[in-house]
């Protein structure tokens, strides 16, 4: 789906869709192109076109490139203070748009040479499940059109950008599903996943076998190696205005003929969920077997004519509702989980059904009482219909505002405190954001570190942004001050670094020790006493598998990563990540004892299956952008 239309609603409910509109890149396929530029099969002879490029049969117009640019070259002109562009970095962006689209383009194109197509009907089904364009989950025309307009595109426009999508997702799909294990390899994956190793180990902690005290040259000589370990936080002193959506909420004013028009509207989609009235017995246990011959017995003796309730109070392991003889209250569908969703509303009242099972056991479930869907009166449906019209306006204006700050900040000479008043936007002061963790009341929204600390960052003094905070509100920014990192002054850190050389020190003491006693233990000697002439404490020997929490990461990896004993244990030395070293005995390989579960097994298949696909398509694209013949216009920007 088209992605700029996506990003630009998503993560708002019913009617309550977001409406501003941001631009990124299409297709996920795209993204191997991004570092291909002049590797590809590149032509800059173009003379006098009117193409910026032309990729295979498929060309990009000089329209096309200079509106992509026009998007980014604000954002960035906010990063150099308003100023223009450093010349070779304005080329490098402008090439990197220009790849975006060829990108694009190519895919397009041989997805059409091999022969993909979407039919009406397909395209039909597309559009209509565009969370952009539904209300609580149903397609409506009137936000489809709204939502086309607010991104500029016309429904033709848009249709042919969805065909070359779903057409991208088709090749994906096909290259992905060539992809397959065989039996054999199923097992093999299977038997390594699960594979357990019996093992010993010893861990040596580094203080225990310390080395010589650190003296002046090696904390100096420490201190000049690891200066980057050792500087003072990256921050800005900065001053910002916000808009808070719920604030512009709070502003906007709702009629009563505003809410009968949007009534009217939805009058069809605002309905009340059926609901039903049930009682449940949970019957479970550690043998299946036995769990499920005992639902079946109480299920028996409920359609025998025992009270069910009581049966409930005798037999659930359901400590919500046993205790009130089963009873689940009113509830529709959404509250339960699928299995027993499913069984409930097939039931008609008085009727028991059962075993139903689920993750949670074996069910019993009674029907009491039905109380159909309906649709919504006025009044029932005012209160949320308000507040969805509400946020609809406060969206509709925080999109309005967010696109005249990026018009009044991309302006030379734009004046911080006047767009501040002009716009009325909440002033703050924050005199320490640090770069990564951010600070409150803006958090670190992952825009506005770029802006802030990225390369090149938004220049002191000047006004940048707007920056998106999430869906609830905007931002712009400006840098007061920006401190970089500084190294600390050696006696500020001189006793971490003391402290840094001894652990050093010691663990490479830990590691000798650990070797030598692989050594031993290879030559004969017993794990205990290795141990013991060390004077640690040694593990008993038992099985782990491959994500044994525990197990040391680094011990785990050393086991998994050594060859499977045969007639001999086999000895390893392990470097633990916090310091020390390991010495570690493996003496058996077992399969794992419990048998898998079929659904886990059918989860990890298809996540190999997955990321062998994912490889696959990536490897195919790379491939049709390296051998594609591509002529790139020097003057496309010009």
């Amino acid at each position: 789906m088209l992605q700029r239309i996506g990003d630009a609603l998503k993560g708002a409910e019913g009617s309550a869709k977001r409406k501003w509109i941001t631009y990124v890149l299409v297709g996920a396929l795209s993204i191997v192109f991004a570092a291909w530029g002049a590797y590809g099969i590149v032509n800059l002879s173009f003379g006098g076109s009117n193409y910026a490029a032309e990729a295979g049969g498929a060309k990009i117009t000089l329209e096309q490139a200079r509106s992509a640019w026009l998007r980014q070259q604000a954002q960035w002109q906010q990063r150099f203070g308003g100023t223009d562009i450093p010349v070779a970095i304005r080329t490098r962006l402008q090439d990197q748009v220009l790849e975006g689209l060829i990108s694009e383009a190519l895919i397009a194109e041989h997805t059409r040479d091999l022969g993909y197509r979407v039919g009406h009907d397909e395209l039909i089904e597309a559009v209509h499940g565009e969370p952009a364009f539904q209300i609580g989950g149903q397609y409506s025309p009137e936000v489809a059109r709204d939502a086309l307009l607010r991104a500029g595109l016309t429904p033709e426009a848009f249709q042919e950008e969805l065909r070359d999508d779903l057409r991208r997702a088709q090749l994906g799909n096909a290259i992905r599903g060539s992809d397959f294990l065989t039996p054999t390899e199923s097992a093999r994956l299977r038997e390594l996943q699960d594979q357990e190793r019996e093992v010993r180990y010893a861990i040596l902690p580094a203080e225990k076998f310390p080395g010589a005290p650190a003296d002046d040259a090696a904390i100096e000589a420490y201190y000049k190696a690891h200066q980057a370990e050792y500087l003072t936080p990256e921050y800005v002193h900065l001053q910002y205005g916000e808009l808070r959506l719920d604030a512009l909420e709070a502003q906007a004013t709702v009629t009563d003929a505003d809410l009968h028009a949007q009534y009217e509207k939805e009058k069809s989609q605002l309905t009340v969920a059926e609901k039903r009235h049930a009682r449940h017995i949970l019957i479970t246990g550690k043998d299946d077997a036995a769990a499920l011959k005992e639902a079946q017995d109480v299920l028996a003796q409920a359609k025998a004519g025992k009270d069910f309730g009581e049966l409930a109070k005798q037999y659930s392991k359901d400590p919500g509702s046993a205790r009130n003889g089963g009873d689940l209250g009113w509830a529709d569908r959404t509250a339960f989980v699928a299995p027993f969703a499913d069984a409930l509303f097939s039931m008609k009242p008085g009727e028991i059904s059962g075993p139903v099972k689920t993750q949670f056991g074996y069910h019993l479930i009674r029907l009491e009482e039905i109380q159909a869907g309906k649709g919504k009166s006025f009044d029932e449906a005012r209160p949320q219909m308000e507040a969805d019209v509400r946020r609809n306006r406060a969206s509709d204006r925080l999109g309005e505002v967010q696109e005249q700050l990026q018009t009044k900040l991309s302006q030379p000479g734009a004046d911080f405190n006047a767009i501040l008043q002009e716009f009325k936007l909440q002033s703050g002061d924050i005199a320490q954001y640090p770069k990564g963790t951010g600070a409150a009341p803006l958090g670190a929204a992952p825009q506005l570190q770029e802006l802030l600390f990225g390369d090149p960052p938004l220049a002191a003094g000047r006004p940048g942004g707007p920056v998106l905070l999430g869906d609830s509100a905007l931002v712009v920014v400006k840098v007061v001050e920006h401190q970089k990192p500084q190294p600390k002054p050696l006696a500020e850190v001189r006793a971490a670094i003391v402290a840094a050389l001894a652990k050093e020190r010691g663990t490479a003491a830990a590691l000798k020790a650990a070797e030598a006693a692989q050594t031993r233990l290879a030559a004969g000697t017993a794990f205990d006493a290795v141990a013991q002439a060390l004077g640690v404490a040694a593990e008993a020997a038992h099985f782990i598998g491959r994500n044994d929490p525990s197990v040391p990461a680094p011990i785990r990896t050393a086991v998994f990563a050594a060859p499977r004993p045969a007639k001999a244990a086999v000895y390893r030395a392990v470097t633990m990540a916090d310091g020390g070293a390991a010495v570690v005995a493996i003496t058996a390989v077992r399969s794992a004892a419990a048998a898998p579960d079929p659904q886990q097994q059918a989860d990890r298949l298809q996540q190999q299956a997955v990321r062998e696909g994912t490889g696959d398509v990536l490897a195919y694209m790379s491939e049709v952008r390296r051998s594609a013949d591509v002529r790139k216009n020097p003057k496309a920007f010009e």
